[in-house]
């Protein structure tokens, strides 16, 4: 199967691509998108990916579920486009950088000067229906996703993996701890956030790992 992905991840997870559940998580994905409004738009797909190509990969943050609201998802977890007004978890995400590193709030929720910095903001799940959440879950991405998370922990050295909430967490299991950074607090959510997300200095203990390790940190 040819999937248009960055070549780096095309290499790295050449396994999956014919594998029968990839099949039919893609006939399930193609068929959705001619029936019913689906984010992000197709091109955006695997947007995690083609910003931050396999061997860039310093940081991981995960997510779990693409934004369902009209023009919200832009295939970047947490992240939304210019002009898109920030969720409130991702304005929390800046709340804690600016106590974390004072870097000031920023204008605009687009992530990707992240990804071009090294970070995979992956969602677990990489497609969703317009106004229902969770709608592509169990449908073969995790099995992808998870794959992902497998494969950086084997194959790259001295990440960090940042996870935020039960689900982000539940992923750890599948990270080499000795080899890796693993990051873990409640979920910067409204519901949550005030638990122990607020202080949790995930950015600066992220910038200090990859400094010690020889590597440019992120400017957050």
């Amino acid at each position: 199967m040819d999937i248009r992905i960055e070549e780096g991840w095309k290499k790295a997870l050449s396994h999956e691509w014919e594998e029968p559940y990839f099949k039919e998580l893609t006939a399930f994905v193609g068929e959705r998108y001619r029936n019913a409004r689906i984010y992000p738009p197709g091109s955006r797909i695997f947007a995690a990916f083609d910003e931050c190509p396999f061997n860039n990969v310093k940081v991981v943050i995960l997510g779990q579920d693409p934004y369902h609201g009209p023009g919200q998802a832009n295939g970047l977890c947490f992240s939304v486009n210019p002009g898109v007004a920030m969720p409130p978890s991702l304005i929390n995400i800046f709340k804690e950088i600016q106590s974390d590193t004072g870097a000031p709030m920023p204008d605009n929720g687009d992530l990707s000067r992240w990804a071009s910095q090294g970070v995979l903001l992956l969602n677990a799940t990489l497609t969703v229906e317009e106004h229902r959440a969770g709608s592509h879950q169990g449908k073969g991405w995790e099995t992808f996703t998870d794959h992902v998370i497998s494969t950086l922990s084997q194959q790259r050295d001295n990440l960090v993996f940042i996870l935020w909430g039960s689900y982000a967490k539940s992923k750890s299991a599948l990270i080499d701890h000795q080899r890796h950074m693993v990051l873990t607090s409640p979920h910067p959510s409204p519901l949550s956030a005030h638990r122990g997300f607020f202080g949790n200095h995930h950015f600066s203990t992220a910038n200090a790992y990859l400094a010690s390790h020889g590597r440019t940190p992120i400017i957050w």
